[in-house]
């Protein structure tokens, strides 16, 4: 005889899970007796949204869903901005949440909340267990789903008696890979003929283009069409290498220097788009380029994206067949090649500034010097993430990772603490405004209990930037947006680990080598000046000569 939890852990198991994030609470009780003696380990954080930014990650960066814990109620409902995070972002993960026991209410309605109907809008499927016999189908039906595309979060509520019910042995279901549909030949053959027709084609690639197993396609396909490219904030780093067709990546809907490249084509080939992030460009009804929409499915139609031709299947396949039609018959526009220079060269401005407090572009500079082609920074959400999607270089697929899609704050620690995990020989960075990090700042202790080699750098202007930002930018009084802050190498070191300031602009390279060189967890205080903001993001752009919004 075995026990519902027993059977849960061996599915788990079967699925090749090894790690569960989470807090549990008294409705776990039983499966984490069975986790006990299992071979998962069992990931104790300190809040649940910090697990579920976990096993998100986890989801992102190895195409497998990470699995997160937590009890009913108020443990269940802490899940919900995760659950959200990779249900926009696209990323697979099991969230499992406990419950009271379904066949009897010695408690009443105490901590009682619907949370298979609350997790409905927030996931793909959402299903309470309620019968140990059906686990194993369960399980593999929600890994399937969490898979599939468009992945994301599959949720699973398992009630206290159902885990606690002994029931005689009952199989798990095999495993089976998933087979991706192919694109239509009448749908290659109408993409090939709009390229061919082209003058001025140009590459996008979106979020679906980062894909942890499409990088090679993606690579193969640029280099042996020679089209440029440019990508979403989430496409940044889907094709690998310096190539010298890379254009750029879109940080702004309209208005920047890439869009200087996106007002020139005559046909967009967009790779992978997902209309969760905000547009990378902007369609109008009538006029302007032409767009390809290659991915694995269809357009969602928008205001500002609407498509002309749709190839639909596995984009891997896709690229590779559109590639062999089109390898060496097509003739390179000169005048992309030479845009090119001139938007890497403005995003190149002012980038090794000696100013103090730091400038962003001086930060994105000395990043990117300090980490190697295959290191790891993970972006929570503030104003920087602009700029690093903007001048950051990437030369690896999935090391520049950000939330273009909610786009939440609170996500950089967690998310970096599982790239750790998944890379202990890789250099792994957290990029963090203060009022982000402190949303998930007590996950420090658990980074440290961990053993992980992590570093935290924290960019402090005793705000919420971005929003006081944009008050000046519309207008509005200087209202709301500031703070205090504790002092940040104490607080690292309350929890063992190490902190540094930098006090001059010619500190942050040295003590970020230092950082990574003494291991551990080593969290950096950076001032930041954020004057940038203004004088290049609007004034900049908005007095520049060229008409570059998208047509």
């Amino acid at each position: 005889m075995q026990k519902g939890s027993d059977l849960l852990v061996k599915a788990l198991e079967n699925e090749g899970v090894d790690r569960i994030f989470g807090v549990p609470g008294e409705e776990n009780l039983d499966f984490l007796e069975s986790l006990r003696t299992s071979h998962i380990k069992l990931v104790l954080t300190r809040h649940e949204q910090a697990a579920a930014f976990m096993a998100a990650t986890h989801g992102r960066l190895t195409g497998r869903p990470g699995v997160c814990l937590a009890t009913l109620g108020p443990g269940a409902l802490n899940f919900s901005t995760g659950a959200a995070y990779a249900h926009l972002g696209a990323w697979p993960m099991i969230l499992i949440t406990g419950q009271k026991p379904v066949m009897s209410a010695k408690q009443a309605r105490f901590q009682i909340v619907d949370i298979v109907a609350s997790m409905k809008p927030l996931t793909k499927m959402t299903r309470q267990i309620v019968s140990p016999a059906a686990i194993p189908a369960t399980v593999r039906d929600a890994f399937r789903v969490a898979m599939e595309e468009r992945p994301g979060p599959v949720h699973l509520e398992l009630p206290e008696d159902v885990a606690g019910e002994e029931v005689e042995e009952i199989p798990v279901i095999p495993v089976h890979p998933l087979e991706r549909p192919i694109a239509p030949s009448a749908a290659l053959d109408r993409a090939e003929a709009a390229i061919l027709a082209a003058k001025r084609p140009l590459v996008m690639i979106g979020a679906a283009g980062s894909r942890p197993w499409l990088t090679e396609a993606l690579s193969a396909f640029v280099a042996r069409t020679r089209l440029p490219f440019f990508n979403t904030q989430m496409g940044k780093g889907a094709v690998t290498g310096g190539s010298n067709l890379y254009m750029g990546t879109a940080a702004l809907s309209e208005g920047d220097y890439v869009h200087e490249a996106v007002a020139r084509a005559d046909l967009i080939i967009a790779i992978g788009h997902d209309t969760v992030e905000k547009p990378p460009f902007l369609m109008k009804s009538s006029g302007g380029p032409k767009v390809i929409h290659i991915s694995f499915q269809s357009a969602t139609v928008e205001q500002v994206y609407h498509p002309d031709i749709e190839v639909l299947g596995d984009i891997g396949a896709s690229v590779d067949a559109l590639a062999e039609r089109l390898d060496g018959r097509l003739t390179a526009d000169e005048g992309m090649v030479e845009l090119r220079q001139k938007i890497l060269a403005r995003l190149n401005d002012r980038a090794e500034e000696d100013r103090f407090p730091i400038t962003p572009q001086r930060v994105v500079h000395d990043v990117r010097e300090a980490m190697p082609e295959d290191g790891i920074v993970c972006l929570d959400n503030g104003m920087y993430k602009i700029w690093f999607a903007r001048n950051y270089r990437t030369h690896v697929a999935n090391t520049l990772l950000l939330d273009n899609a909610l786009a939440t704050m609170g996500a950089g620690l967690p998310s970096a603490m599982m790239a750790a995990m998944l890379y202990p020989k890789r250099r792994v960075m957290a990029v963090c405004g203060d009022g982000g990090f402190m949303m998930n700042s007590q996950e420090m202790e658990t980074a440290v209990r961990l053993g992980l080699n992590l570093v935290v750098v924290i960019l402090n202007d005793s705000a919420y930037g971005m929003i006081r930002w944009k008050q000046a930018v519309d207008g509005f009084e200087d209202f709301g947006m500031r703070f205090g802050n504790p002092d940040f190498v104490k607080y690292a070191e309350a929890y063992g680990a190490k902190g540094s300031r930098v006090t001059a602009v010619s500190d942050l390279v040295p003590m970020i080598e230092a950082a990574f060189a003494g291991g551990g967890v080593h969290v950096l205080d950076v001032p930041i000046d954020y004057a940038e903001n203004t004088r290049v993001l609007v004034d900049e752009l908005r007095n520049r000569t060229p008409d570059v919004g998208c047509a």
